[in-house]
């Protein structure tokens, strides 16, 4: 397919496939007639998981280290789970977020500063606690790289051919 073909299939921009190849995530085949790009058939897969990925928040660089030079996945198990991880927690705290602003828009006391529940919930944003932002909702990439590079070191090796 040329890249054409797999911008309008995948409704990923043809810049935006030039931006994945010069990041390593997928591969033209050699270039043919007028040097258009064009891709091997599974570059709609390697397309989903850029998609699932980028969905689950991880950086196009963590995917990369999952898309092998033939274009399959390896998924490296130990960073999704930390990223699972991660987002459990963050809905975990969306959650609690979610609870005190429906409980502070329906509550009876005539003012939010006589509201223990609303009090709590300003503690706990005051304390750090549900800040979003500056936690990203994951490990710093400090300690993402380790998980990683600690789950890659456990994985079993292929046997030698």
């Amino acid at each position: 397919m040329d890249i054409a073909e797999v911008a309008r299939r995948s409704g990923v921009a043809a810049s935006t496939l030039r931006y994945y190849e010069r990041r390593g995530l997928i591969a033209p085949l050699e270039r043919e007639g007028a040097g258009r790009r064009r891709y091997p058939p599974g570059v709609m897969n390697q397309l989903a998981l850029i998609a699932l990925g980028q969905a689950a928040g991880l950086s196009l660089d963590e995917i990369r280290t999952m898309v092998l030079p033939n274009g399959e996945a390896s998924v490296d198990r130990g960073l999704l789970a930390a990223k699972a991880e991660a987002i459990d927690a963050q809905v975990l705290r969306l959650r609690a977020v979610s609870r005190g602003l429906r409980h502070a828009a329906a509550c009876p006391a005539p003012s939010h500063a006589q509201c223990p529940t609303f009090q709590r919930l300003l503690k706990a944003a005051a304390a750090g606690a549900l800040d979003l932002q500056r936690e990203g909702g994951a490990a710093p990439p400090a300690e993402q790289a380790r998980r990683a590079r600690k789950a890659r070191q456990a994985r079993p090796k292929p046997p030698a051919a």
